[in-house]
């Protein structure tokens, strides 16, 4: 039996096709996989995604100095902010792994294993850990709360605690109705880089809006290929995302598409900041990992797109971070 067979003969039987659920309320069973190391704790964190988290923090200083002026700097306010958007990105990713592992959206993955679906990390130790990261997000984000006097930005955190958590949790995630790439822009473009603007200076700039549109974008772009990656086991799965609900052929073009807009706004900051033209060097990673999207017919091509994409993020939000700080 196939497993896209298996996980439908598992539904109609009242079953989860995830071996997580299968083995029993444990979550353990004489089939299942060892048991989960640090090194696979490690990987569920997703490390890859992580240069999403800092490229908006960047970007967010930079138009923080540009509003407050030459050599002025708010460090702590700054590292506080990357505390919020890292462990976000981490509470989000161990999140998903538990919701699509108890749900048996992994049965069928043909990326990395994950923690829940695998079996190899009880599902109840997966929330926990999630849990804890957004716990600690939530203590920096308090703390700078503190700090600026802005209470009102405790609404904020909560919504992108919550974004994170529905993501793929709850009874009807809106992951699975083609609305997470809103989500990436919203929280980890325009949030996360207008935020750490404004907890340093008091105010949101240009910089800082159009910054933060162009790394949400990316953001975009490195959910798009994860999901065409992923495209039909979550079809099978029942898991519409964005890359399900427009097809292969387009979820390539959108890819691309999400990318060229991105440098276009590093062309508008080039007429104003003459080291933004650095920026474009950024397409030394995007353009292959275009290339290789829209040619790609094996899973692995597309995670190195993936990768590509994740790195030329981070580049692209040091450099135009740089442009604005100097």
């Amino acid at each position: 039996m196939n497993p896209t067979a298996a996980t439908k003969s598992a539904a109609r039987n009242g079953k989860s096709g995830n071996p997580a659920r299968r083995n029993g309320p444990a979550g353990r069973g004489p089939s299942q996989a060892a048991p989960a190391t640090a090194g696979d704790w490690i990987s569920g964190a997703r490390l890859r995604t992580l240069p999403l988290a800092i490229a908006p923090v960047a970007l967010g200083t930079g138009a923080a100095i540009v509003a407050s002026g030459p050599g002025i700097f708010h460090p702590v306010r700054a590292v506080l902010a990357l505390i919020v958007a890292l462990c976000l990105q981490i509470g989000v990713n161990y999140a998903n792994d538990y919701s699509d592992g108890i749900r048996g959206t992994d049965a069928n993955r043909i990326g990395p294993a994950r923690l829940t679906g695998s079996g190899a990390a009880r599902p109840r130790a997966v929330l926990t850990v999630a849990a804890a990261f957004f716990a600690l997000a939530a203590l920096a984000g308090l703390t700078l709360v503190v700090l600026t006097g802005q209470w009102w930005l405790l609404l904020v955190g909560a919504a992108a605690i919550v974004a994170a958590w529905f993501y793929t949790g709850g009874r009807k995630p809106y992951g699975y109705f083609g609305l997470g790439e809103v989500f990436v822009f919203v929280f980890f473009g325009l949030v996360a880089t207008t935020g750490t603007t404004y907890v340093q200076v008091g105010t949101v700039n240009t910089e800082s809006w159009l910054s933060g549109v162009g790394i949400g974008l990316i953001a975009m772009a490195v959910l798009m290929v994860n999901n065409l990656r992923d495209l039909e086991p979550d079809r099978a799965s029942g898991k519409r995302t964005l890359a399900v609900l427009i097809g292969n052929t387009a979820s390539r073009v959108v890819f691309c598409l999400f990318l060229l807009l991105a440098f276009v706004i590093v062309a508008f900051f080039a007429i104003y900041y003459p080291l933004a033209w650095l920026t474009f060097f950024v397409l030394l990673l995007a353009v292959p990992a275009g290339l290789i999207t829209v040619t790609a017919k094996t899973a692995a091509e597309l995670v190195l797109a993936l990768k590509l994409t994740s790195f030329a993020g981070l580049a692209y939000g040091l450099l135009l971070a740089l442009a604005f700080a100097l």
